[in-house]
């Protein structure tokens, strides 16, 4: 299980461009349970670095965005998750409502650029539901600052000025014209998908009801600006009141989510799960936490496929160093459990797209280390795995290709001997 050589990343891209030539536009679609790139299932083995537009603000530390991008596009990645916002505080790409940081912006700008030249699609989540980097409470806070009487972070969901705001940024965002690439977000098949919030949560309603809302409204209204990228929530996974039967697979967590309710809402083209079992049940043991991770992939899996008939993207997860009694052989099973799940999934046709684990640094950032952090220049048995369950869905979609070519081939040649008959 070796990283993927230069010769096999070449081939990779090669892939790419010849599907791109070979009749598509570079965007990721869905059909049915399925990604699909330029004809093709497509499926996303990759991470998350929501550092990256903060880092890529500063140009003396842009080499080290693009030595992400690179490690990433070695070991066969696809997929970068990262933020497109960061509100208020040090640093902001939204100073207020509505005033932007040229600079943050332009920072965002180079990472699209990158992921372009590397070959990487990306994820875009548009606002925090912690307070981290601003998020909802910071969107409270303007309004309250100017007026507003909200006594709740959780307001962000119901307050019709706030809402403003956040819809305001929506359409900054997709429609900023990148400096490096010359292309608008809204048009750059660099962009997977927009997220429409970092795990959004609603504790003073757990009905599920002002979640329901706020995407119907919000899903609304990113598809009406932009109808080429796909579209997602950003949940964690939560079952809600919709399948109480359900709720017994969910962590002791209601927060006002509904995997199921709230994925069927017309404009969600994707459901996204999380799992950190290490942070869910804490105080169990490694063997009862890679029990429960089992069974919520493959009970997510199955509603994916067959209720919802969606593909499924497992968006974050990941194992702390920080845990008691931590080792990479735990950390290893846990990568291993995910990419089984995926894989099998994907070679037999299911809704299971793709994983991205939390979260890749690379040299010189020790900073940013939170316990999740995977360095794969450091050449460690999970970036290993890595690079294998790159290599193996891979070859899934070099199948599908070769599928779609012997196909073309054939219809080409029923065309040409239907010909023959007719002018005989």
């Amino acid at each position: 299980m070796k990283p993927l050589t230069p010769l096999l990343l070449l081939t990779v891209l090669a892939l790419q461009r010849f599907l791109t030539v070979a009749g598509g536009d570079g965007f990721v679609r869905t059909r049915g349970i399925h990604f699909m790139l330029n004809g093709s299932p497509y499926y996303a083995n990759g991470f998350n670095a929501y550092w990256l537009m903060y880092l890529a603000s500063d140009p003396s530390q842009r080499p080290k965005v693009s030595n992400a991008f690179r490690e990433a596009a070695s070991h066969g990645l696809t997929v970068a998750r990262t933020w497109a916002f960061s509100d208020g505080g040090y640093r902001p790409l939204q100073y207020s409502p509505g005033s932007y940081n040229e600079q943050m912006f332009q920072g965002l700008d180079f990472v699209i650029a990158e992921a372009r030249r590397y070959g990487i699609k990306l994820i875009l989540s548009l606002v925090n539901d912690y307070e981290n980097f601003g998020g909802k409470k910071q969107y409270v806070n303007w309004a309250r600052s100017r007026g507003q009487p909200l006594s709740s972070e959780d307001d962000f969901f119901r307050n019709p000025v706030v809402k403003g705001y956040y819809k305001s940024h929506v359409k900054t965002v997709l429609n900023r014209y990148n400096t490096f690439t010359r292309i608008h977000y809204k048009d750059d098949p660099t962009i997977m998908a927009w997220e429409l919030m970092n795990e959004p949560r609603c504790t003073s309603d757990t009905s599920g009801r002002t979640i329901q809302a706020w995407v119907m409204e919000m899903a609304s209204f990113v598809k009406s600006i932009d109808r080429k990228h796909l579209l997602e929530i950003g949940l964690e996974g939560f079952y809600g009141r919709s399948t109480p039967q359900r709720k017994r697979v969910n962590p002791s967590i209601d927060i006002g989510t509904d995997f199921i309710a709230n994925n069927r809402i017309p404009g969600i083209d994707f459901a996204t799960v999380h799992s950190y079992p290490d942070q869910w049940l804490s105080s169990s043991n490694d063997q009862y936490q890679l029990s429960f991770l089992n069974n919520w992939l493959n009970t997510h899996i199955q509603d994916a496929q067959y209720i919802l008939q969606k593909p499924l993207l497992l968006t974050e997860f990941g194992k702390s160093r920080k845990d008691p009694g931590f080792s990479t052989y735990q950390r290893d099973q846990l990568f291993n459990t995910v990419y089984y799940k995926v894989y099998s999934s994907a070679k037999h046709g299911g809704a299971a797209a793709g994983s991205l684990f939390w979260q890749l640094l690379t040299e010189g950032m020790d900073s940013f280390r939170d316990g999740y952090e995977i360095i794969l220049g450091e050449g460690s048995s999970t970036a290993n795995l890595i690079s294998y369950q790159s290599h193996k869905l891979y070859q899934i979609r070099k199948i599908y290709a070769r599928m779609r070519s012997v196909n073309r081939w054939r219809r080409a040649r029923g065309d040409r001997n239907r010909g023959r008959r007719i002018g005989s």
